[in-house]
């Protein structure tokens, strides 16, 4: 789950003045306005917003940049200051999650092709010796390791070579010392709640519970049977208190390596998936509660989103029944973290990457509050719609298009599902550029539909457009230029003198001329205002009152007409 959330603010007096805290504030807005009415008041040369974010597994706060103004910064030197000793000092410290994820990383050919997770490693004597007898893998693992920590600290290369050296030998041998003593029992003769029990309270319970999960996953080959074992042994688990949560701990840790590696995901998921697919289906399994809820709502999205099998629906129990917190907050965070980054949803189908990206932004809104913040949710999907905006990807999404109308309205649906103001901006220029070039009038101008049925299409055009949440002036462009193009087919058709010279009764002709008005039938415009000067005059003409007066049954449907054209009913 996402931590607690602050906001500070830092400001510099002068150019060469190092940022000083002013203030630290839950209110995002009050931050930044406090911030903007500094540098108004120039009471600085240079203002700061910095969101600061708990991170849930390492409880240090993360800093995001939300707003920077002012003076840039006078170039300095960094200073770092050396630490005296190297970030592991004993085979303990190799356990924790930043030093697994570390060894993951260094170890990845090795542990890919051994099918494990770096936690597996530390806890099982037979791929320790398998590694130890390779013999160049450990010595490349160390020189990645300890090369860049040099670089990085000032510290001489080779004490620290040396002593990760010594430290690699004294864990392994604490690894093969506890295997070859039966320290971590075979589950085969012993129930894991027994094991569970009688190791509670010892000193040692969470590495030796680590190598009794480990070594239950011996045999098991490819990513879905062992996430099938775990849930197995999920299941064989006391039933409360500690020495259930020590058994869990130790699968929960597996699990949160075994579906970090993408390749484990995709097998699991169904590697047919693209990375929309893939995304949605994590989605599904972490939060199968709201996304059930969601298709219910809209059957539509049981298309989009693919359905988990196996012991994916059975891990997704667990994580709806709130087990596993660490893991819900490592998947949700990933799904965030490939939003934010380069890969195409759908690589070959813009449009279906479109539909994808919606189904997404309702699935995790959907699971805001519980899994993410809502903040984060929105933030991920405005550096996504930057992607959508690109000239290739629109260039793309509107290949199929045989019409410069087709193209309109799919622009218009990109402008409805891109969020964030600069975004909104990028994709209404396309928009304006299509609306306003020659092809679009000339298209629509010319032979084809009647042009009854083509200002119909630009009324329906420009409601999307208004629906589509665009900043006001590019809205007020957009829907503009449409007006003017549907008054324009309107005076060629003369399509309001036709209609009040029509041979039919007074109602059916001002019901008629008020739907153009209203922009039911026309984009508002010179289309509608002539349509509704025509409504006005034949309302004041006695005959047309008269026939009105005879049959005030007709007059009843024409006041809803009349009050949405703006005219007194």
């Amino acid at each position: 789950m996402a931590g607690p959330v602050h906001y500070e603010l830092y400001i510099r007096k002068t150019v060469p003045s190092p940022w000083a805290l002013i203030q630290a504030t839950e209110n995002r807005h009050q931050a930044i306005e406090t911030a903007e009415q500094i540098l108004r008041d120039k009471e600085a040369v240079a203002v700061r917003v910095t969101k600061e974010t708990m991170d849930p597994d390492t409880k240090e706060f993360q800093s995001v940049a939300v707003l920077t103004r002012g003076e840039p910064e006078l170039p300095t030197k960094k200073v770092v200051d050396a630490p005296s000793q190297p970030n592991c000092m004993a085979p303990a410290h190799l356990y924790t999650p930043r030093a697994r994820e570390l060894l993951g990383r260094v170890l990845e050919d090795w542990l890919m092709r051994h099918g494990v997770t770096p936690f597996e490693l530390l806890h099982r004597p037979d791929l320790v010796e398998r590694l130890e007898a390779s013999g160049v893998e450990v010595q490349h693992a160390i020189q990645k390791v300890a090369i860049p920590e040099s670089q990085a600290t000032g510290q001489p290369a080779h004490d620290l070579i040396r002593h990760y050296q010594h430290l690699t030998e004294q864990a392994m041998a604490q690894v093969v010392t506890a295997g070859r003593k039966g320290t971590f029992v075979d589950l085969t003769d012993r129930s894991l709640a027994d094991v569970a029990h009688r190791l509670a309270g010892t000193p040692d319970r969470a590495f030796v519970m680590g190598g009794v999960i480990s070594g239950a996953l011996v045999g098991a080959r490819g990513a879905r049977a062992r996430l099938d074992r775990l849930m197995n042994l999920a299941e064989s688990a006391p039933m409360d208190g500690a020495p259930r949560a020590l058994v869990m701990s130790a699968i929960e840790q597996i699990l949160v390596e075994l579906l970090g590696a993408r390749s484990n995901l995709a097998e699991i998921l169904g590697p047919a998936l693209d990375q929309g697919g893939s995304l949605a289906a994590v989605v599904r399994m972490v939060a199968p509660r709201e996304i059930e809820a969601l298709i219910a709502h809209d059957p539509r999205m049981a298309l989009l989103v693919p359905a988990v099998d196996g012991a994916a629906v059975r891990l997704g129990q667990r994580l709806d029944a709130g087990e596993y917190p660490t893991l819900a907050a490592s998947l949700a965070r990933m799904v965030l973290r490939e939003l934010r980054g380069p890969r195409r949803l759908r690589p070959s189908d813009a449009t279906g990457e479109i539909d994808i990206l919606r189904t997404l932004a309702m699935s995790l809104t959907a699971t805001a509050g519980r899994l993410l913040m809502l903040e984060d949710v929105q933030t991920a999907f405005i550096e996504r719609s930057r992607s959508l905006v690109t000239a290739d990807f629109v260039q793309a999404y509107v290949a199929s298009c045989d019409t410069v109308l087709c193209e309109a309205e799919q622009l218009t649906r990109l402008c409805e599902n891109v969020t964030g103001s600069t975004n909104k901006r990028a994709a209404a220029r396309w928009l304006v550029a299509c609306v306003t070039s020659l092809r679009f009038e000339t298209e629509m101008r010319g032979p084809g539909p009647t042009p009854a049925r083509k200002l119909q299409v630009l009324a329906q055009l420009q409601r999307s457009v208004q629906s589509a949440a665009l900043i006001q002036g590019d809205a007020e462009q957009i829907a503009g230029a449409i007006g003017a193009l549907g008054g324009v087919i309107e005076a060629e058709a003369k399509l309001t003198a036709l209609l009040a010279r029509a041979p039919a009764p007074i109602h059916q002709k001002l019901a008629a001329l008020l739907r153009l008005a209203a922009g039911e039938t026309a984009p508002l415009g010179p289309a509608t205002e002539r349509a509704k000067a025509e409504a006005i005059r034949m309302f004041r003409a006695p005959d047309a009152r008269a026939a009105l007066s005879a049959a005030p049954e007709a007059l009843a449907p024409l006041k809803t007409l009349m009050q949405a054209a703006g005219l007194a009913a």
